[in-house]
């Protein structure tokens, strides 16, 4: 069984038990043994490991993990820094720039973020090598639906980032009005100019930290 050693362990102590994950952990153990699947197995739960949910206060939504080799490491939309940068993050740093917020030094490694309160979820947390898309429906989706509707619950003000219909569709998991629903194109090259570019999601995610009383997110 999965320890991460934080207080989302009692949303892994209860979903562990349950038929779907059972099936999804047999399902993988296969997978692991017989292909290349990324991101390596250790690194499956990265997001929640480095944010743990009293500290989560925003939420990036993704959708499946990078299947190239050497890409995935468990958060949304990051790779490792030795990595050629992906154009999703290369046009998310881009809008970063644009819109002149607080920011850090940059790196495609979103480690810095995660430590400061931003989950970075994929919706279906594992992949085939080279197959966008290849673990969806095997049972992810409603475990990261589970988590989000649980953030989506706790009544300490979040900022959620739904880019792209996909993570769009994931509004309905958030019920508490206290938080902040922030909905554009995805930073995909097909898309980043038809509504992604201009959302001036960070800057509207600061100032909603800053108004409920909390740190704002060095990008």
């Amino acid at each position: 069984m999965i320890n991460v050693g934080n207080d989302w362990q009692e949303l892994f102590d209860i979903e562990q038990h349950k038929d779907y994950y059972l099936n999804l952990r047999a399902f993988l153990k296969t997978e692991y043994s017989t292909k290349t699947i990324y991101p390596p197995m250790n690194d499956i739960f990265n997001a929640f490991r480095l944010t743990p949910f009293a500290k989560t206060k925003v939420i990036i939504v993704g959708q499946d993990p990078y299947h190239e080799a050497g890409q995935a490491m468990g958060l949304s939309f990051s790779v490792h820094e030795y990595v050629d940068e992906p154009p999703s993050l290369r046009n998310i740093h881009q809008e970063i720039i644009n819109e002149g917020v607080e920011q850090g030094p940059w790196s495609r490694d979103l480690t810095r973020w995660a430590e400061q309160g931003v989950l970075l979820l994929n919706s279906t947390l594992t992949v085939i090598a080279h197959r966008a898309a290849s673990h969806a429906g095997m049972g992810w989706e409603t475990f990261t639906d589970n988590a989000i509707h649980a953030l989506g619950a706790d009544p300490r003000p979040k900022v959620f980032m739904l880019w792209g219909s996909y993570a769009r569709s994931k509004k309905s998991l958030i019920e508490n009005k206290a938080h902040l629903i922030l909905e554009s194109a995805h930073p995909s090259p097909l898309s980043a100019s038809k509504g992604f570019f201009g959302n001036g999601h960070f800057r509207k995610c600061n100032d909603f930290l800053r108004q409920s009383g909390q740190e704002i997110i060095i990008w």
